[in-house]
């Protein structure tokens, strides 16, 4: 089979066009499986049982894998020959992840105990600068499984009513209500447990209590209203199943932090602004604020008291959230990293994007994750690799949002010692050995001339590891030139020290000597529930959508398993 490409009106380059066929050592495994060219039930089955890991295969399991076959057009009654065991192995059904998208963590411990799927400014559809608010990006992101939704409440024009929008900035605005009611409608689309609304206000007493009314009315029964019995703990994901739970800064707590990031150095000024809040709090019904308002917050936002120094010194009376930037958060990590993992055992911590981020960029996860931040807040509408990997850690514990936290993290050690993920002595746990042989469907996803104008694609594949710093390393496969259907064949290893909080990243481009390289597909796996063997390996494109036909054929092997 040839395929041409025009490049000018009398010139046509051919290229020969290869199929997709099973490579050398798919040939070989059927072959040893198998017997006179077919491989029947009971061969598929000790295949899947000693080859893919699957320990509770049985007849019935191979039965299904044969009854989906039939649909495909490559089974046989005597058996499966080669083409069909290939086409087997490239299936929906021959997944990296589990197949059925349960929830199979403990979901009983307090909040503190789990990463949450969280977003940064979830109205706004564009940059941080001038971009519309919407409603849209607040349904797109319940409906991808996030479960941290977060609004900045500011006074509108008149100052007589709370509207949503990025202060300081040209974005245009929305209606509260609107934001509210898409929240209602869209919260337990994907995943039954709780939806976390963070209010970043800056409101007057006034408009809090109008926004407390709002809220109530909106949400009633399905809001969550904390009681005494969770101060000194969160409660539990199980518990606030479908309830809508509210986290900001309590009244009196929000006005102090105005006060005290004052700019002015007139210190008669500020005496002036301290007593003119105080007097504020008791004009404007105190007691009615506190019932209407302050009873609506059951994840109290706590103030940043003390800088750097101080700023994780828990109360061992109540729990909070504190929020921190990607940069202090980094800044933390270098030379107080257990001191931040011992703070999330039973805090929540927030970590947002830098304020110069105007592009909606995100930043690398992984540096919350391993020091125990449950909300690594992100711009959900910047396709960057960031969030390619944010995607594929909440694959994970049936895509419902919440993924918990490796016990090593949650408690001390016997000794004492809290886990540092910066630490050079952590041993190796396990190795991760990954071979990519071949992809295949780019040609029935993409026009002809997508990649090369005048020629097939050069494809390669880059294969990484995201986790502590020891071990995140990445490798690429050489380039395989003018194939629609690219052969690689080629195994990394990855000795991993704490494979638990590591996430496996894939992205496939298209080498140009004179361009910048074309994108051709991603996935990232949270190696938590990565499944050994031979497996098909889908594709997604920049926004994470799942492409219909691009595939690798991968084997994992864990060593020990």
């Amino acid at each position: 089979m040839k395929e041409s490409f025009k490049v000018c009106f009398c010139c046509v380059r051919n290229f020969k066009v290869k199929s997709s066929e099973p490579p050398e050592e798919i040939k070989k495994l059927f072959n040893e499986y198998s017997q006179d060219g077919r491989m029947s039930a009971d061969e598929m089955l000790r295949f899947v049982l000693q080859v893919q890991g699957e320990t509770h295969a049985d007849s019935n399991y191979v039965k299904d894998i044969f009854h989906r076959l039939k649909h495909h057009g490559v089974f046989h009654p005597r058996g499966l020959h080669l083409e069909g065991f290939y086409r087997y192995l490239l299936s929906d059904f021959n997944s990296p992840l589990p197949l059925t998208r349960e929830v199979w963590q403990d979901m009983n411990q307090p909040l503190s105990h789990y990463f949450l799927y969280t977003g940064h400014n979830s109205y706004l559809t564009g940059n941080q600068l001038n971009s519309r608010s919407s409603v849209v990006p607040i349904v797109k992101a319940l409906r991808r499984g996030v479960r941290v939704i977060e609004l900045d409440l500011w006074p509108n024009s008149s100052g007589n009513e709370a509207e949503v929008r990025h202060g300081g900035t040209l974005t245009s605005t929305e209606e509260l209500q609107k934001c509210l009611n898409a929240v209602k409608e869209n919260a337990f689309q994907v995943s039954d447990y709780p939806v976390v609304l963070t209010l970043e206000d800056h409101l007057p007493p006034n408009l809090q209590k109008k926004v407390a009314k709002m809220v109530s009315k909106t949400f009633g029964g399905t809001l969550f209203r904390c009681t005494d019995e969770h101060i000194q703990s969160f409660p539990s994901p199980e518990l606030l199943k479908n309830k809508i739970v509210i986290s900001t800064k309590p009244p009196k707590e929000y006005l102090q932090t105005q006060i005290s990031q004052s700019s002015t150095t007139d210190e008669s000024v500020k005496s002036k602004k301290v007593a003119d809040a105080e007097e504020e709090i008791q004009d404007e019904d105190e007691e009615s604020v506190a019932v209407e308002y302050r009873d609506l917050i059951s994840i109290h936002a706590g103030n940043r008291k003390g800088g750097l120094k101080n700023c994780l010194n828990g109360d061992p009376n109540r729990v909070i959230r504190l929020s921190m930037s990607e940069q202090w958060l980094e800044t933390l990590a270098k030379t107080r990293g257990p001191d931040l993992v011992k703070f999330t055992q039973r805090n929540i911590l927030r970590i947002f994007p830098k304020t110069t981020r105007f592009d909606s960029s995100n930043y690398d996860p992984l540096v919350g994750w391993i020091h125990g931040a449950q909300m690594v807040a992100f711009n959900m509408q910047s396709h960057d690799k960031y969030l390619w990997m944010m995607q594929g850690m909440f694959k994970a514990n049936g895509g419902c949002g919440y993924v918990k936290k490796p016990d090593f993290m949650l408690s001390n050690g016997p000794n004492g010692e809290i886990f540092d993920p910066c630490s050079q002595n952590l041993p190796i746990k396990t190795t991760l050995k990954v071979k990519i042989y071949t992809g295949e469907g780019w040609n029935l996803d993409f026009p002809q001339d997508h990649f090369d104008r005048y020629s097939p694609p050069d494809f390669y594949a880059k294969i990484g590891i995201a986790g502590i710093p020891l071990d995140t390393k990445s490798y690429r496969t050489e380039t395989d030139t003018d194939e629609w259907f690219p052969v690689w064949d080629k195994e990394f290893e990855f000795p991993l020290r704490v494979p638990e909080l590591a996430l496996l990243c894939i992205t496939v481009k298209d080498y140009d000597s004179n361009t910048q390289n074309d994108f051709a597909g991603q996935t990232c796996l949270p190696l938590s529930e990565l499944r050994p063997g031979i497996r098909a390996v889908h594709l997604h494109d920049r926004a994470g959508e799942v492409f219909k036909h691009v595939r690798l054929l991968v084997r994992f092997v864990l060593e020990p398993r």
